[in-house]
């Protein structure tokens, strides 16, 4: 794994010009070098990337989630992230376009943006959970693209880092709105991970995973549902209004019901089948989600 500390560095490694601003570049991609390795490239960078591209015979991974760039869209990378890239067949022609924003994190400090960029959950998504623009949306994003490469062509002032940062910001967030927008309009993709999850934990819950494993991590989830555990999270609060966390305590409430209103269980001997080492978490976990204690729920039914 190669690791790429500095924008000036990352310009040499991909043969391209020295950049205009040590701390902040655009690249068009379709004239950035690329790798010849048989084997992809493992690349570490210590800044922001923000990508709009389309590949064709260039393959990359995120992780270990293979993603291709044949459609057009967006990615988000945060620093000390790794990914590969690699031609998939040298005897094809590649064909890139698009542009990617490298932002080192020395740009952005002492300024509010500092503190809330990594609010966005999508430096967080996998590759494949890239977003997909529509051609209005890749109109917007170009647009303020151009406004951040002609401030990085223009002479510097005091004026520079300010204007450049507030188009970032318009970016970011303009990318989150269109990222709500893509878990609406796939709906029914998104319905019919939300019914696995339901029959993961259903199956999860009725099986003896609770009290070999404890209750099942967010991670875990997404893992099965092959999806990050960020994007899952985010899709469901936009769906549900509930993250994955949630969705796993109101099956645990449900199935601590269930076990309270139809068995002779007692309130401990329930808290370990549901997965918890220590009576008063569960107490007050299934308080909080009911305004009744175990026992006044169970007391509710004689």
């Amino acid at each position: 794994m190669k690791h790429i500390k500095t924008i000036s560095e990352f310009h040499r490694h991909i043969n391209f010009p020295p950049p205009q601003h040590p701390l902040i570049s655009i690249i068009d991609v379709s004239t950035a070098g690329h790798a010849h390795n048989e084997e992809p490239e493992s690349l570490m960078l210590d800044f922001y990337t923000i990508a709009v591209k389309r590949m064709h015979n260039v393959k990359m991974k995120y992780g270990q989630q293979p993603f291709d760039f044949n459609e057009g869209v967006m990615s988000f990378m945060a620093p000390r992230q790794v990914f590969s890239i690699a031609v998939d067949n040298k005897d094809e022609e590649v064909k890139k376009w698009g542009q990617a924003i490298y932002i080192h994190p020395d740009f952005i400090w002492n300024t509010p943006l500092a503190k809330t960029i990594m609010n966005y959950d999508f430096w967080d998504y996998s590759f494949n959970e890239a977003l997909f623009l529509s051609a209005k949306e890749e109109a917007v994003i170009n647009g303020i693209i151009q406004n951040i490469q002609r401030e990085c062509q223009s002479n510097i002032d005091k004026f520079t880092k300010q204007i450049i940062v507030a188009q970032i910001e318009s970016l970011l967030s303009y990318a989150d709105r269109f990222y709500h927008r893509q878990f609406i309009t796939r709906e029914k993709a998104n319905h019919d991970i939300l019914e696995r999850l339901e029959e993961l934990l259903s199956g999860y819950f009725d099986s003896d995973a609770l009290i070999k494993n404890g209750l099942p991590t967010v991670q875990y989830l997404a893992g099965e549902l092959h999806l990050s555990p960020k994007y899952l999270s985010s899709m469901l609060r936009m769906l549900t209004g509930q993250n994955t966390q949630q969705h796993i305590h109101d099956k645990l409430i449900e199935k601590a019901k269930e076990k309270l209103s139809t068995t002779n269980l007692s309130v401990s001997e329930i808290a370990y089948e549901l997965g918890f080492n220590h009576l008063q978490s569960f107490s007050k976990l299934f308080k909080q989600k009911t305004n009744l204690s175990p026992l006044e729920f169970r007391a509710s039914f004689n």
